[in-house]
């Protein structure tokens, strides 16, 4: 197909797309008085502490998928979670309404729980850290920001269109995804009856993807890895800032140069990995064996625990002097997991986490970092305490999990590197149970020869052990050469949830990594 030719009428195996993406009515209406007395009063009269957190979230997904269109998907959410704090014990309750009488239910229960867990014991010597209003704007709304209004959503399907048609038109293409997902959420959070703040927050994550088969080697290339690495908050300039327009054509080209291309040699190389699979490597080997939850045995039936101690934070050297790492919830405008407040209600600031290659702090909520200091390790705790939603209680997570940039231009750090290889967008990960052996795939691979790239290679993948690969660490890109990535699919916690993270990061240089080609 023509690139420059007009563009072609909705085919009739399109979905109905009648309507836009407009802003859903509970975010363009003011912040509700909550009108609960009898709620609050009740809670009141029980002498304990009650947080209470209401959420509405409205979404829809569409695309094509090989040339055809999905079907469309809409969908609508609201409820709260009613969490009681009373001495030694904390209990929760949610419930799929916001009105009085369901509320009702849901204190009496949390406030039961919370007493049977004040029964047994387990936090009898916890002073429950509770959040306070902002002295200088209390109540303060928060809300995603944005440099325009998402285009109608017909005109967002025929562009999706456009690229799997422009992706299909290239020689051995056999298979793709046109995707865009878009969710409006809101938050509402109160502790005894005075708010803490409204949270109104748009999420936009494009994916695109094309597979190659050529000459018995099928090969995948996508927009920015297969589980949606590129997702932000905001509105239409997210769109192209992933790269989406144009991106049919780029994806089919370059799979059908892996699909050629020699599989990755074995051996030590130096290592240069762009933004998009730093994203996983900063999630999976820093931001999980920090979180102080896991440290203190929380995950360990499920997602496992940490390398990381207690006894290590303030001392240990978890990677090169050029290693800065900082959890920061707004630095970065359009960030996926950027917020005001917490779950739990704490205001968020923006800290490092390691500084200079030391580890300073863990990515410990106020509860987590009360229970540390009662183990007799006193850590600075974050507003990190998160949930995936109404139904559930808020755990340590990671939010923005940032590597602050360094001095060295792109150019740079090729033109220096005498035998390596550079790898981006990830494609697969293995991590063992305390985060700290890991080996993982990307799709793209491209060495490097006497400071210039040279030839394109497939199958590229790399191991190590955390600490020792993040201390090999020898150069650290620009601010200019930044890029802001995030994921919808972090998983953790018993019931499961699966939440929205952000990692930004420039490329960076490794020292002698043993990488690897996979084998088909």
């Amino acid at each position: 197909m023509n690139p420059a030719a007009p563009l072609a009428s909705q085919p009739a195996s399109a979905p109905s797309l009648k309507g836009t993406l407009e802003v859903p009515f509970f975010l363009r209406e003011a912040p509700p008085l909550l009108r609960l007395e009898g709620f609050w009063r009740q809670a009141r009269a029980s002498g304990a502490r009650v947080l209470l957190r209401i959420e509405h979230h409205q979404g829809e997904r569409f695309g094509w998928s090989s040339g055809m269109a999905d079907p469309l998907e809409l969908w609508q959410d609201a409820g709260a979670m009613v969490t009681v704090f009373v001495p030694g014990g904390q209990g929760y309750a949610a419930c799929a309404g916001v009105h009085e009488p369901v509320l009702l239910e849901a204190l009496a229960l949390a406030l039961s729980r919370a007493r049977c867990c004040a029964d047994s014991g387990l936090f009898a010597d916890l002073s429950w850290p509770l959040p306070k209003a902002l002295p200088t704007d209390p109540g303060a709304p928060f809300a995603s920001l944005s440099a325009g209004a998402l285009p109608p959503r017909a005109e967002l399907l025929e562009r999706l269109r456009l690229e799997s048609e422009r992706a299909h038109a290239q020689a051995g293409v056999v298979g793709s995804e046109f995707k865009f997902s878009v969710q409006d959420s809101c938050q509402d959070l109160w502790l005894d009856g005075q708010s803490l703040g409204r949270q109104a927050q748009r999420f936009i994550e494009p994916h695109a993807q094309v597979t190659v088969a050529f000459d018995g080697q099928a090969q995948t290339r996508s927009l920015a890895g297969r589980y949606n690495g590129f997702c932000q908050q905001g509105g239409a300039e997210v769109l192209e800032q992933a790269g989406l327009s144009g991106c049919g054509f780029r994806l089919a080209d370059e799979a059908r140069q892996l699909a050629m291309a020699p599989n990755c040699p074995e051996g030590r190389l130096d290592l240069l990995l762009m933004p998009d699979q730093m994203m996983l490597q900063i999630h999976e080997s820093i931001g999980h064996p920090l979180e102080l939850d896991r440290i203190l045995g929380d995950e360990r039936n499920f997602a496992g625990t940490s390398f990381v101690s207690l006894d290590m934070f303030g001392q240990y050297q978890y990677g090169s002097p050029l290693l800065n790492v900082s959890f920061d919830p707004a630095g970065h405008p359009g960030e996926l997991a950027s917020y005001a407040r917490d779950d739990e209600g704490h205001a968020a600031q923006a800290c490092l986490l390691i500084e200079k290659g030391r580890l300073i702090r863990p990515l410990g909520s106020a509860v987590s970092a009360a229970r540390a200091g009662l183990a007799g390790h006193p850590v600075s705790g974050l507003a990190n305490a998160r949930a995936v939603g109404w139904r559930r209680p808020s755990i340590d997570r990671m939010a923005n999990l940032n590597i602050e940039p360094g001095e060295h231009s792109l150019a740079q750090m090729i033109a220096g590197t005498e035998h390596g290889i550079m790898m981006r967008t990830n494609v697969s990960w293995s991590i063992d149970d305390s985060r700290n052996k890991f080996q993982f795939g990307c799709e793209w691979g491209q060495m490097i020869r006497n400071g210039k790239l040279a030839e394109v290679v497939r199958n590229p993948g790399y191991r190590g052990i955390s600490a020792q690969f993040w201390r090999s660490l020898k150069a650290v890109g620009k601010a200019d050469d930044m890029a802001v990535m995030g994921t919808p699919f972090c998983g953790k916690g018993e019931p499961g949830q699966v939440i929205r993270v952000g990692h930004a990061s420039p490329p960076c240089l490794f020292d002698q990594v043993e990488v690897f080609g996979a084998r088909a």
